[in-house]
Order: structure tokens, then sequence, then C-alpha cells
């Protein structure tokens, strides 16, 4: 259904007893992976209702309704152009698309109160797969498909290998950044650069707010629509991550651990 944003913290760098520019040398530099043992998804649920041929996402910014008949409906304000959606014998697949172009596709599989969901992002090198489970907050109205209500993701099960690393580097001026076939170059300068190989133009600006300490944020047709505050920890082997989705309201925090 949408992006599912892994991300957290904030911590200090003077208890390491290191000059500041050598810090901002290499305080990133290396490659990281997601850890899921440190994962808080945020609180706030997601709503849909599933009736009468229709599907509405009213938690989605901005919301939409779009026919549930599994063919392409144009949506607007998103990152994607269309959205189709089909149900069958408990499984609802949702599949969003770019300019005719496959980005995500997402299957939920509903079993009484909790959703198996399975999410495939198409926007890198290679798929990169989430699976997640979701828990029943509220019931959707009655006669409506099970998907109707609120939920709330719970848990996350697993990540696929592609896309769940990163490699960053960071100098006195700007900060990199590479992960399944995209990468961007930015400066500290507060200006916007494009992200390479992204199909959805993302732009970041990077701000350094301390040798250890980068804010992220990203923008899509102009908008800002990503936070994320990196924070490399007191022994350089931990990043701190806390990712806030702009138009929902929700923040993820996750960390990432150093391989390389």
């Amino acid at each position: 259904m949408r992006r599912i944003n892994l991300a957290k913290v904030v911590m200090v760098t003077s208890a390491l007893g290191l000059p500041v520019a050598a810090l901002a040398a290499g305080g990133f530099d290396g490659t990281w992976k997601i850890s899921l043992a440190h994962v808080q998804l945020s609180k706030k649920p997601d709503v849909y209702a599933l009736a009468n041929g229709e599907f509405t996402c009213s938690s989605c910014a901005p919301a939409y309704t779009v026919k549930a008949d599994g063919s392409d409906q144009k949506v607007t304000g998103h990152y994607y152009d269309t959205a189709a959606v089909s149900a069958a014998g408990g499984t609802v697949t949702f599949t969003f698309k770019l300019h005719g172009k496959v980005l995500t596709k997402t299957k939920n599989v509903v079993s009484g109160d909790s959703i198996s969901e399975e999410y495939t992002d198409f926007t890198g090198a290679a798929p990169f797969v989430l699976k997640t489970t979701l828990t029943r907050v509220s019931a959707g109205a009655a006669g409506s498909d099970p998907i109707s209500g609120s939920w709330r993701t719970t848990k996350v099960d697993s990540v696929s290998d592609s896309g769940s690393s990163v490699s960053y580097a960071i100098t006195d001026d700007g900060f990199t950044m590479t992960s399944n076939g995209q990468s961007y170059a930015a400066k500290f300068d507060g200006k916007k650069y494009a992200v390479d190989g992204d199909p959805t133009h993302t732009k970041v600006v990077v701000k350094m707010i301390s040798p250890t300490q980068v804010e992220e944020r990203d923008y899509q047709r102009g908008k800002l629509v990503g936070i994320n505050v990196m924070s490399v920890s007191t022994d350089g082997k931990t990043i701190h991550v806390t990712a806030t989705d702009v138009p929902t309201g929700r923040t993820t925090h996750y960390t990432m651990d150093k391989t390389s």
C-alpha cells in the first residue's frame, strides 16, 4: 500500500574525543545493513474500506477511491499515477505504476484480525521485498470486505538482501549515498540534488547537523515527502535512523549495522 520507512535516533560524538575534521571525513563511510532487531514502527493506523466494488484508502495522503476491478485507475498527488486493486478469497493486491511502469506491488492476505503483507518495490536495480504483519485496530462497516477497517503494522518479518544495504560517504562539503542501483552526491549547501536511478524523480537536500549526524530531506513533485535523520553511534558501528513520512505524519525508527 505504501512505502514503509525503516528509521530512527539522535546521538552525539564528543565522547569519541576525536577532532571534528577526522569525524567528518569518515563517520558515515562504509556499507550499512538494516537490523530488524531494533525497528520501532509508527502506531498510526492505515484505514481502508472495500465495499460495492470500490476501495478507499482514507489514511493515504491524499486519500483516494478507486474501482477494485484490477484495472489501472488514475490517482493524483502520489509518487505513482495509477492504482490497481483486486480482491479474491481474502487476498487483496495493490499495484502502483508511474507512466505505465510498475513501481510497487503489495499482496495482503487477511486472516481474522491479522494481515500478512508482502510489499515489493521495483524502483531499484533488483526488486526489494518487505514482509510485515498488520493487526486490526477497528472493524470496517458491516458487510464490507475483511480488509476494511483500521490496521497497525506491528512487526517487520523480513527484508530481502536487495535494498537492505546502503553505502555512505561524508566529507566536510557533502554526502553520498548508493543503494540497489540508486545514488546521489549532494553538497551541504541547501540545494536539491537528484537521486540517480530513481524512476519517481526524488530529489534530496542534505544538512550536516554534527560530524556524526546528517539530515536528509526528500522531495517529490516539488513537495517535501520525507525527513530522515541519521546518527552514527559513538563506537562507529551503528547508524540510528529516524524516518518521517511527511504527508501521513508517520515516524519510524530503526538501526543499521556496519558491514564493511
